[in-house]
């Protein structure tokens, strides 16, 4: 019954999320193929509210991802400093004339925050996850410090650009749905394959180790390919945070289940939080568009605190 109300639930605010907007439709137009009204919910709004859903489960389940691997519950998707590393990209992109190619740029600076844990996981002996964390807010600072610089040299259109890329926006072609798919597979089925190292990993790495599970493999591609997920996710979206920190508490706190039962519902309801915030972005400001990583940590900042609270 309750699976039942919540597929509903689901689907209505979808449904609501595809008629909220400075444009109002007139359903009857909906039907026409040549109508203006039908080609803004399909090109437009159809694919903004899929690829909300899309990100918001990425970001949900990669939060869960980190969260167990370096168990830490303040780990998030955006702890390597992935984020911060896809922001300084497009940023870089936006001022040197090639704003047309800013998803590549930010994927590759996502990336090369990736290619750097990598190499140090390989020369540094003593390289655990606490260095791993470590590293990851060095890059963060860094990469932060970078786009300060960029945007110092920047002039006054680049530097709303990027500004505004750095807030979040769920402007997403129907392209880009393709590629937020594809993510969302990739983190689906990485969770599915590894969930019993996952667990194991979760009690600890040396009982992880006598049940014959290679801890530091397992770990290192699951945060790869986590990270490559996210490189996507942010270079198409920007930043948006809260979501992979505060789902996943949220859904344990209600399931009290094992990795294996939260992996649909972390990710279900991270879409659905994520499409809730932006339907709430178009209507909150005279239907004018509030940065969708504005109304994440509006929302996700009293969630959070009140989940340390209660803990």
């Amino acid at each position: 019954m309750m699976k039942t109300f919540w597929i509903l639930l689901t689907l209505l605010l979808a449904l609501v999320s595809l008629f909220v907007g400075q444009i109002e439709l007139d359903v009857a137009n909906l039907l026409d193929r040549s109508s203006m009204d039908y080609r803004i919910v399909v090109e437009l709004r159809l694919p903004r509210a899929v690829g909300a859903f899309l990100v918001g489960g990425v970001l949900a389940l990669s939060g869960m991802l980190f969260q167990s691997i370096f168990r830490n519950a303040l780990a998030s998707p955006y702890t390597l400093g992935v984020a911060s590393g896809a922001s300084f990209g497009v940023a870089v992109a936006i001022v040197w004339g090639y704003a047309t190619l800013s998803y590549l740029f930010g994927f590759l600076g996502a990336i090369s925050t990736l290619l750097i844990h990598l190499l140090f996981s390989m020369r540094v002996r003593y390289y655990d996850k606490d260095s791993m964390l470590l590293i990851g807010i060095a890059m963060s600072f860094f990469y932060s410090a970078g786009l300060m610089v960029v945007l110092y040299m920047s002039n006054l259109q680049q530097n709303y650009a990027i500004v505004r890329f750095t807030m979040g926006s769920l402007d997403i072609a129907k392209q880009d749905v393709w590629a937020l798919a594809m993510s969302a597979l990739a983190i689906l089925a990485l969770t599915k394959h590894y969930q019993k190292d996952i667990q194991l990993m979760l009690i600890s790495y040396d009982y992880a180790l006598l049940k014959g599970v290679n801890s530091a493999k397992s770990s290192t591609i699951i945060l790869s390919i986590v990270s490559v997920a996210m490189g996507v996710v942010v270079s198409i979206v920007g930043p948006i945070g809260f979501v992979g920190l505060t789902i996943p508490h949220i859904i344990q706190r209600i399931y009290k289940q094992s990795i294996d039962k939260l992996t649909l519902p972390i990710f279900y309801y991270g879409g659905l939080f994520l499409v809730v915030c932006d339907t709430l972005s178009r209507t909150l400001h005279g239907g004018a568009n509030i940065p969708i990583g504005v109304v994440t940590s509006i929302i996700g900042v009293p969630i959070f605190v009140y989940l340390i609270i209660k803990r």
